[in-house]
């Protein structure tokens, strides 16, 4: 029988097939990661496991790199991201430690997700970082992120 982790990358590959790439385009086995872009956004999306003492857990993680933070006007901008975050439902904008690189992310626990709520949390954050990265680009000068 399948584990959850299993299951849940099986939606992910039904999902890539479903808006038109394949496995062959999107995943990285080295990292067990699918990677495409919408729009002028790069989606990332894999399935991470949290180990206890007695079990694990996994998560659905999807995220987007929008921005970078910019060398003047950090209140500003951090004040914007946490406005961002009230009001952009379903999507966190995060930062890597160390790091100056502004995601969006979506994270839910895989366990009792079925397919069609895969879809709307993978194409919620697509969405999201597709309009994120534009809106983030036009207010501060910290501009878009690279493209990969």
């Amino acid at each position: 029988m399948e584990n959850l982790r299993d299951q849940a990358e099986v939606m992910v590959d039904k999902f890539i097939t479903q808006i038109g790439l394949t496995k062959e385009q999107t995943f990285n086995k080295e990292r067990r990661a699918w990677y495409w872009n919408r729009g002028s956004a790069r989606i990332e999306v894999f399935i991470q496991e949290v180990k206890f003492d007695t079990h694990s857990r996994y998560f659905l993680r999807v995220f987007s790199p929008v921005a970078k933070v910019p060398a003047a006007d950090k209140g500003e901008f951090y004040r914007r991201l946490l406005e961002l975050n009230d009001s952009k439902l379903g999507v966190k904008l995060t930062l890597m430690p160390g790091s100056d690189q502004v995601y969006a992310t979506y994270e839910r626990d895989i366990k009792g997700m079925d397919y069609d709520e895969l879809v709307t949390c993978i194409a919620d954050l697509e969405w999201w970082a597709d309009v994120l990265d534009d809106e983030l680009a036009q207010q501060f000068a910290g501009g878009r992120p690279p493209q990969a």
